[in-house]
């Protein structure tokens, strides 16, 4: 109530201004109290004296002045008129209260030290001069009535009741402004305490980390973000704190940009790594961050602070950076396989094509009567068999496109897979022959197996291709069965001319050939038989094996389920394990304590290459 009142008194030109009005409240609480108080004390000392003396009225004037200045800072909003017209009036009642009780050597006389004081409160300098000049008059004034014997009417109240009147209304004064100063000094706290929790409910809002440095980069004071960013309490980076957990690397940059900034003033940012605690939910223990930092002048935590700096986190801004390169990348080989996809294929169209069209415009010319019926039927032939090496081309082109697309016509049945490797033995016993390899299968009895025959039957057709293709005349291509751990392994060794380990890697990469160039090419082929039988693999659920080495030969091992997958069913290409034909295994001595396995019964040891120590109950 007393706030609104006030706040309805003070002049528009200070109701912006929360320090002014502040001021101007406390002038008019202080004033108005006076006037009260006089108003109050004023009539029961007439009744009692009667017909006041002309020293008398002087003081009764003299105590009009402050409300009389009250009233003037409502009107006009100059706050140090006002003080002008309130130190005359307190002036005038100690020059009148003095000069009955003594003059310059009166008691009361020292009150006129508090009056420039009083104005000095106030916070303006004009309001001071003021004051401190109507002090000044007030001196002079009593120093010449004591100069020139000057004899006022004096009082017939002693100066022992004429102090206790006078000093009652000055402490009502200055108490009047002590709780006024008491009342805003608690407002100014209790707005100060609003907005310290309004900045940490704000900095406890966000996730960035607000951190305060000295010039030498130690922290004085964390925001709670701290615990979000780093999993550590934020009275954990005081000091040094933060520094240490700034990867190793990233520290001398971070100590240089706090320095600099906190010396020129100038804004800097710069990315760092920082090691994180345990705390964090996602689990990170390294993240990327970018700190921003600025100078200021006076820090809110300590006068040394020179530097604040706002922390983000940046890991998934990086994560999707990296993304972007991968996929640009990928987007790169795939633009250079495509490149070699339609070298590939236009070597292996242009060549029939051109058979094609060679002996057809010979069995079409003039030239076709004089041809012998076996030279026809050998143009025919060669014809024909280029016909139906396109056709091979475009099959595995369609076959990689609807294995790629889900649309490949897969339908799991049981049926015997020992009778399927001797038939598709027998389909390419012929060409065997006439490259000059031997081709044997070795397989006991019936073996049944629920999966796609067709599928199978194309997996096995393009890799007994492969190996008879690979091998040079006099070499050999086996064929068997073995029931694995995994299910049941097809084994397709051959004695050619082997892969080498820098190629290995490259396996079932569509349209990759080993060891040949995009045109200088000693096999034919689109390089796609591999990723075929790859994607066949895959749709039952299988996995490769492929050794290889220079000169030594390859051995293919397929893997597939005794039950394969259902049709329908997710799949991607098999995944491919690959090895060096031939290379020693390497033999690992392993020590371990007493009583391991005794407290572990669900731990095995497995040596050679990638072996560890795994659990398998």
């Amino acid at each position: 109530m007393i706030d609104d009142r006030l706040a309805g008194l003070v002049h528009a030109s200070a109701a912006d201004d929360v320090a002014t009005r502040c001021r101007h409240q406390r002038f008019l609480v202080s004033r108005l109290a006076t006037g009260a108080v006089m108003m109050v004390g004023l009539p029961p000392y007439l009744l009692w004296r009667g017909v006041p003396s002309g020293i008398e009225v002087l003081a009764i004037a003299s105590l009009l002045l402050p409300v009389f200045a009250a009233v003037l800072l409502v009107r006009t909003g100059s706050l140090w008129l006002a003080h002008a017209v309130s130190a005359a009036g307190l002036t005038g009642i100690v020059v009148a209260l003095s000069s009955v009780t003594g003059g310059v050597a009166s008691p009361a006389a020292v009150w006129l030290v508090a009056i420039p004081v009083e104005a000095l409160i106030s916070g303006s300098l004009r309001a001071t001069l003021a004051a401190a000049a109507m002090a000044v008059l007030g001196v002079l004034a009593l120093a010449g009535l004591d100069a020139f014997a000057i004899a006022l009417p004096v009082m017939d109240i002693s100066a022992g009741l004429a102090l206790p009147a006078f000093a009652l209304t000055a402490i009502s004064h200055v108490a009047a402004q002590a709780l006024e100063h008491e009342r805003n000094e608690g407002a100014w706290r209790e707005r100060l305490r609003d907005n310290e929790a309004r900045d940490r409910l704000l900095l406890s809002a966000i996730d960035d980390l607000v951190t305060w440095h000295d010039r030498n980069g130690r922290v004085v004071d964390a925001s709670v973000s701290a615990t979000r960013l780093l999993g550590s309490e934020p009275a954990r980076l005081h000091g040094h704190g933060f520094l240490e957990r700034v990867h190793v690397a990233d520290r001398p940059a971070f100590l240089q940009a706090v320095s600099d900034v906190a010396a020129t003033g100038r804004p800097a940012t710069l990315p760092l790594r920082l090691h994180v605690e345990a705390g964090r939910p996602d689990g990170a223990r390294l993240i990327h961050a970018e700190m921003r930092a600025h100078r200021i002048e006076h820090g809110p935590h300590d006068a040394a602070t020179a530097v604040v700096a706002v922390t983000r986190d940046m890991t998934e801004h990086y994560r999707h950076a990296e993304e972007l390169e991968r996929a640009r990348a990928e987007a790169e080989r795939a633009d250079a396989i495509k490149g070699r996809f339609l070298a590939n294929v236009t070597h292996e169209l242009r060549t029939p094509l051109n058979a094609i069209i060679g002996f057809s415009e010979v069995l079409a010319g003039e030239g076709a009567p004089s041809l012998s019926a076996e030279q026809a039927r050998d143009y025919a032939g060669i014809i024909g068999a280029s016909g139906h090496h396109l056709l091979g081309v475009v099959n595995t082109l369609l076959d990689m496109s609807r294995i790629q697309s889900g649309n490949f016509d897969y339908a799991p049945e049981v049926f015997d897979i020992a009778g399927l490797l001797q038939s598709c033995c027998d389909l390419m016993r012929l060409r065997a022959e006439a490259a000059g390899v031997s081709l044997a299968v070795a397989a006991s009895g019936p073996v049944e197996i629920t999966a796609d025959p067709g599928a199978c039957r194309q997996i096995l057709i393009n890799l007994v291709s492969n190996a008879v293709k690979f091998t040079p005349r006099g070499g050999r291509v086996d064929l068997s069965l073995r029931r694995g751990v995994e299910g049941l392994d097809i084994v397709v060794a051959d004695t050619g001319c082997g892969i080498g380990a820098e190629d290995l890697l490259k396996l079932g990469t569509p349209f990759f050939q080993a060891g040949a160039g995009d045109y200088k090419r000693q096999h034919e082929g689109t390089g796609l038989g591999l990723s075929v039988v790859q994607g066949l693999v895959g749709l039952h659920g299988g996995a490769m094996r492929i050794e290889s080495a220079p000169q030594s030969g390859t051995v293919v091992t397929v893997t597939l389920p005794r039950v394969c997958r259902a049709p329908k069913t997710a799949c991607g290409p098999a995944p491919i394990r690959i090895a060096v034909r031939g290379a020693p295994q390497p033999r690992r001595v392993v020590r371990l304590p007493l009583g391991l396995f005794d407290a572990e019964p669900g731990l095995t040891l497995s040596t050679g290459p990638g072996s560890a120590l795994r659990r398998t109950g």
